[in-house]
């Protein structure tokens, strides 16, 4: 399957923006007011689920953008 350039780029920014969104998220969960345990560890949960994700995406788009060079 091919991907375009364009596409590529998309799923570049878009990995590069859920980076940016959940790192704001997690340097933002202890600055609110004071929440029980879970609340912490679900978000932390969540933040590196979603970082996990946005890698796997980065590398596609990567691959997918060099790929369409050649």
């Amino acid at each position: 399957m091919n991907i375009s350039r364009r596409a590529s780029g998309f799923v570049l920014g878009l990995a590069a923006f859920m980076i940016f969104e959940w790192l704001m998220l997690a340097k933002n969960l202890g600055s609110g007011p004071a929440r029980p345990t879970a609340y912490y560890v679900v978000h932390g949960i969540l933040v590196c689920v979603n970082i996990v994700l946005a890698i796997a995406l980065g590398v596609v788009g990567w691959r997918a953008w060099t790929s369409s060079r050649r």
